[in-house]
């Protein structure tokens, strides 16, 4: 009997093992494999985060995800199988994705092929029950990946008209000379213009990615949440409207040197921290707005009043 549970022992260690070296052999050459295919790629996002301020909420993409995966790793499936099949599904529908956006030249379509492609080596290795535990950090990596050039010229224009009526009208309020014709703001001998970049588009990525980031967690009724979400159009309003307000002012109290650096080089951080701080008033305000209700029986109030007497 102690021989045959000595072997059995054996085998389990032995099939711990194997599965433990197949596991991190598999990851290893899944992971030396996608920087060989996405290298260009990651190059392209990362010049386009440095270049354009709007997107530079990218950097903190991929962290804020391993983030994530760390606060709910207590929630990690532990006995999960790999899924060969399911995995290669996936790594070949990002192939898929990826010729179409090749064919047609759209870099955000072979953006978004990567985050398919990560999903089916998750898939691959762990199967769907850690796909379906990683999804949400793996869903979260669609915001570090720029719209579609056709997307931006599209939803722009009415971006721009909003943008500089409300900048317009701000500046207006605040004792300037500010005169609006089409997406430009006459001020004074200063001609601000409201161009495609600055229509709050790619503002509103950044905004959505932080509202997504929060109801990750959230445990709030749904709602909330969806009023949470219906936030973001008009806090990404605001805070295009306040760069563009900033903008005029610098130039008007400084030089044109000081706003078209505030414009261009710090204008995408210190949007992304205003819109930050929207975001948490709406969030202090429906918590003061909706105060649950307790009801406590009469007789419970008088035995705690004559506990505390």
């Amino acid at each position: 009997m102690r021989e045959v549970s000595a072997k059995s022992d054996l085998g389990s260690i032995l099939n711990h093992v194997s599965r433990k070296t197949f596991l991190i052999t598999s990851a290893i050459l899944l992971a030396a494999a996608f920087l060989w295919s996405y290298g260009p790629m990651f190059a392209y996002l990362v010049n386009r985060w440095n270049t354009e301020p709007d997107y530079s909420h990218g950097f903190l993409v991929a962290p804020l995800a391993l983030l994530f995966l760390w606060m709910r790793r207590e929630e990690l499936p532990r006995d999960s199988k790999a899924s060969l099949w399911g995995g290669l599904v996936l790594i070949f529908a990002a192939c898929l994705i990826r010729y179409f956006g090749a064919l047609y030249y759209m870099k955000a379509v072979d953006g978004w092929s990567m985050v398919f492609w990560i999903a089916g080596a998750v898939f691959l290795i762990g199967g769907w029950p850690v796909l379906r535990w990683s999804l949400p950090s793996v869903a979260f990596l669609f915001f570090m990946i720029p719209l579609p050039f056709r997307v931006e010229q599209q939803a722009s224009l009415p971006l721009q008209a909003i943008a500089t009526k409300l900048s317009c009208w701000t500046l207006q309020s605040l004792g300037q000379p500010a005169v609006s014709e089409g997406n430009v703001i006459l001020l004074g001998a200063y001609r601000l213009e409201v161009a495609q970049a600055c229509s709050g588009l790619r503002l509103f990525v950044g905004i959505a990615a932080l509202a997504f980031a929060y109801l990750l967690f959230s445990k709030r009724k749904w709602w909330e949440n969806l009023l949470i979400l219906l936030s973001v159009i008009p806090i990404a309003l605001i805070t295009n409207s306040l760069r563009v307000t900033t903008t005029g002012l610098l130039y008007n109290w400084f030089s044109g040197e000081a706003a078209h650096r505030f414009s261009h080089d710090w204008a995408g951080y210190v949007m992304i921290v205003q819109a930050a701080f929207f975001f948490w008033f709406v969030l202090w305000y429906l918590q003061r707005l909706f105060v649950e209700s307790v009801q406590v029986k009469a007789s419970d109030l008088v035995l705690q009043q004559r506990a505390t007497s």
